[in-house]
């Protein structure tokens, strides 16, 4: 063990954690009501949301998976870069009205929304189970960065001492989260990315000046990349273009409608503070291409990972950096894995407790209880994340996690389609969900789930983007179906004005 970096590394964190439990007290209110818990009472401003959704979306997996992909295939792994990017304007177009509605009923899930905009429990028992499945292998999955940290450590990322060091941290998220809520995640975040943003600039300043520049560690890994089995580069080959198009854009849409995301843009004061994060995310997207590069540096810089690309970053500081700045660096990247793990948790519990809990078991319950049954729900939640992780291979996990994606992709339709249309019929929207999640299922099921990746009439692509396809194509027929046969399609509880500008005009929603 590293005794420098240790002793930095453990200060921060206990830092963070003060802070956690700190969190409680930021615009003190009832936190037994879940608007409070799970929603920071709808309070956040333009900074605070920043580094919150930043916080949410770049997480510690982020910071070794994407340069542990650029490490091992080159130029694939930059797909997180432009998908990162081009979903911006998107946000900006849709989520201000998802936020207006959700803030005019009292919408705390995409659950809810759905079931009110079409007056279909079904629809909103399909994203509620549908955004729970896709979050538990994203937390498992926050541990590999933890334990790629406390391996170079010297605690040993799967030994006993790491065992124990993720049990510690992540019943520390489990406490100041059933205390805090939203509020903890929103404080840490701010100190999270301060940390990464250092990290990351420090790393684009030193490393290249140490290796030469950029110029020679491009050709140097490019060298390396092309003599591997099998080969790659550092530039994207033809044949590849359709998969890391279909992968970046299907990425793209499905990363605002994890239930986390939704959790922290509707936690907002104001659609006007969605579309200022909008336009001041890319940001964050500038510290990935970063992040993305750091994997062409390890490779430039001949850090062996054995066998391990998940090491490949925190070796490379390990070798570049002093010990006190290697402390640093570690624990951006350790507390990167609380952020979003806590935020996760929260959401799933809102889900299950409003959506599940309060509609099937206890439909006349208090806003107490249901408060109450989420926060139990986001502690079994983490600690179920943790089992998960350290019970089973981190590879069956990235499968699951490539599976959520695909999953949570599905759900855009209803929740989309609603935001701008009644026509489209829920029925119709039901099975056409159904159907996605099927096809994408079986896809990836076809390559023995090792691989996101599927061939269709020939042109590989992205699984998610095929079954969204199928999804839209049977909501379209199935609609036109149902209305001509006159079937029901529910009452709208929202109205026009609940989808209103803030600065008084209406957007037209149809039907």
């Amino acid at each position: 063990m590293n005794t420098t970096a240790f002793v930095i590394f453990l200060v921060l964190f206990v830092f963070v954690t003060v802070l956690g439990f700190y969190a409680s007290r930021w615009h003190k209110a009832d936190l037994s009501q879940l608007s409070e818990w799970g929603l920071a009472g709808r309070r956040l401003g333009t900074l605070l949301s920043w580094f919150l959704i930043g916080g949410d979306l770049y997480t510690a997996y982020t910071f070794i998976a994407v340069p542990a992909l650029a490490y091992g295939s080159g130029a694939l792994g930059f797909f997180a870069v432009p998908y990162t990017i081009v979903i911006y304007p998107f946000i900006f177009t849709v989520f201000p009205r998802f936020w207006s509605v959700a803030k005019a009923k009292g919408y705390i899930t995409a659950s809810d929304y759905v079931k009110g905009r079409f007056e279909s429990r079904g629809m909103a028992l399909a994203v509620a189970v549908t955004g729970i499945i896709a979050t538990m292998p994203y937390i498992a999955l926050q541990l590999v960065g933890m334990q790629a940290v406390l391996q170079t450590l010297g605690l040993g990322g799967t030994g006993s001492a790491g065992d124990i060091a993720l049990v510690i941290a992540f019943l520390v998220v489990a406490f100041y989260t059933w205390t805090s809520g939203l509020r903890a995640p929103t404080m840490v975040a701010i100190v999270k990315d301060t940390l990464i943003y250092i990290t990351v600039i420090a790393a684009m300043i030193a490393i290249p000046a140490a290796l030469g520049g950029f110029g020679h560690i491009f050709s140097v890994a490019n060298a390396k990349l092309l003599a591997a089995t099998p080969p790659h580069s550092v530039i994207l080959s033809p044949p590849l273009y359709a998969a890391y198009g279909t992968l970046a854009l299907g990425s793209a849409l499905a990363l605002f409608f994890y239930p986390h995301a939704i959790t922290a843009m509707f936690a907002t004061k104001s659609r006007q503070v969605i579309r200022r994060n909008a336009a001041f995310l890319p940001l964050y997207s500038l510290m990935l291409g970063g992040i993305a590069l750091l994997g062409i540096m390890a490779l430039a810089a001949g850090v062996n990972v054995h066998g391990d690309s998940n090491l490949a970053v925190p070796l490379l500081f390990e070798q570049q950096f002093p010990q006190w700045f290697v402390g640093f660096a570690f624990a951006a990247i350790f507390i990167g894995a609380l952020v979003p793990a806590a935020i996760m948790s929260i959401a799933a519990g809102s889900l299950f407790s409003r959506n599940i809990y309060k509609e099937y078991f206890a439909r006349g319950g208090s806003p107490k209880n249901e408060a109450w049954v989420a926060k139990i729900v986001s502690v079994c939640v983490t600690i179920l994340g943790l089992v998960f992780a350290l019970g089973i291979p981190v590879q069956y996990s990235l499968y699951l996690q490539t599976l959520g994606g695909i999953m949570i992709l599905q759900t855009i339709v209803m929740i989309v389609g609603g935001l701008y249309s009644r026509w489209f019929h829920r029925t119709a929207l039901l099975l056409g969900w159904a159907v996605g999640e099927i096809i994408g299922i079986a896809m990836t099921a076809s390559v023995d789930f090792k691989s996101s990746i599927v061939p269709l009439f020939g042109v590989p692509g992205y699984a998610g983007i095929w079954a969204l396809i199928a999804n839209l194509v049977v909501v379209v027929v199935l609609s036109l179906v149902f209305h001509a046969v006159k079937v029901s399609n529910g009452v709208d509880e929202t109205t026009t004005a609940d989808y209103a500008l803030e600065q008084g005009r209406t957007e037209v929603t149809v039907g």
